[in-house]
């Protein structure tokens, strides 16, 4: 029978298309502090954004930008100082244990460092059980050794891996077998958490092509974390761009790329190193030093570094707003200073 024909078979699939595109993940004013008292590390202070399903959303910005940090806080692996972050439009923070366990196995984490997220005492096969033995899945020593057996030739590694040790394995290896964990629980969602830094830069590019291998077979949404922007150039959908704490700029990754609208993004993008040193390009000079979390700067935090700061720009705190369809800078001078069109 065609759902779509009358009645309640076209609300159904109304309702089907609705939720295929609502976000799957939404973070509205979130925040995270570290320390009590008057002077808090403000590592995350009011960020909001959204990713939608099947999209891989890319989060950049300096080291201690606060980008592991959100990662991390939004799987509720840290708790969240304020605001709400919604799975399926449901604020996560007031599950309780046993319903945020349940919900683990929809979403999960690559994390930064492969020699340190394996337990060097266990066999690879016995660490992917786990996962498996946790939630329940793929009951029986057949079906166990089956998914295993599977879930390493999904990320490039032969059944017989399964019985070695950790320290056997090269770093890309063991960031694949990482890979494999997250994807053990069938996730929809998963946090990659600079899964590349770790790595030799002969290795990155056969995990970035595995990733993104992964991504479309497997329909995943991502939430990628990398300081590489050629890495998020070419694996994201759109980008986040963070500066101590806050979201300088929302936008589509070839948009971002092409015409940055904030300061900081031209900056970022400006230091990245270029494939042809040949290639004419226009440094930008930052001033000072990244002030820290514990006193922010007044007003735009990125305004003590910024080379076309002004007064007001210590008075107000700029809102993120549409600059074009689809993209957003926090920057009061943004129309002014709208790069010229690529």
């Amino acid at each position: 029978m065609n759902v779509i024909d009358g009645g309640l078979g076209a609300a159904t699939a109304t309702a089907v298309a609705a939720d295929q595109e609502a976000p799957l993940i939404e973070v509205r004013h979130l925040k995270k502090y570290f320390g009590s008292g008057a002077r808090p590390v403000r590592a995350v202070d009011d960020v909001s954004f959204e990713i939608r399903r099947g999209e891989t959303l890319g989060l950049v910005g300096e080291s201690g930008s606060g980008k592991s940090t959100i990662g991390r806080t939004v799987l509720r692996l840290l708790e969240r100082t304020a605001g709400e972050v919604r799975y399926r439009g449901e604020d996560i923070a007031g599950f309780s244990g046993e319903r945020m366990r349940r919900l683990r196995s929809r979403l999960q984490i690559i994390f930064q460092d492969p020699y340190a997220s394996l337990n060097p005492k266990m066999r690879i096969g016995a660490i992917l059980a786990e996962a498996l033995s946790t939630h329940g899945l793929h009951q029986g020593r057949t079906a166990r050794e089956r998914r295993i057996a599977e879930l390493l030739e999904t990320v490039g590694l032969r059944p017989e891996h399964a019985s070695r040790f950790p320290h056997e394995f090269s770093g890309g290896q063991r960031q694949r077998i990482g890979i494999a964990r997250a994807l053990a629980v069938e996730p929809e969602f998963i946090v990659a958490d600079e899964p590349l830094s770790a790595l030799d830069v002969s290795i990155q590019a056969q995990v970035i092509n595995l990733l993104g291998d992964l991504r479309e077979r497997l329909s995943l949404t991502m939430l990628f974390i990398s300081h590489d922007l050629d890495v998020v150039e070419y694996l994201c959908d759109r980008v986040v761009v963070l500066y101590l704490g806050k979201v300088m700029e929302v936008a589509p990754t070839a948009a971002l790329f092409a015409r940055p609208a904030h300061p900081y993004t031209r900056a970022l993008l400006a230091a990245s190193p270029k494939p042809d040193p040949l290639l004419p390009s226009e440094p930008v000079v930052l001033g000072d030093d990244i002030p820290s979390p514990v006193a922010p700067p007044s007003g735009c935090v990125f305004r003590t570094r910024c080379p076309h700061a002004i007064d007001a720009c210590a008075l107000t705190v700029p809102p993120l707003e549409e600059v074009a369809p689809g993209r957003f800078a926090a920057c009061i001078r943004h129309h002014e200073l709208a790069a010229p069109p690529a």
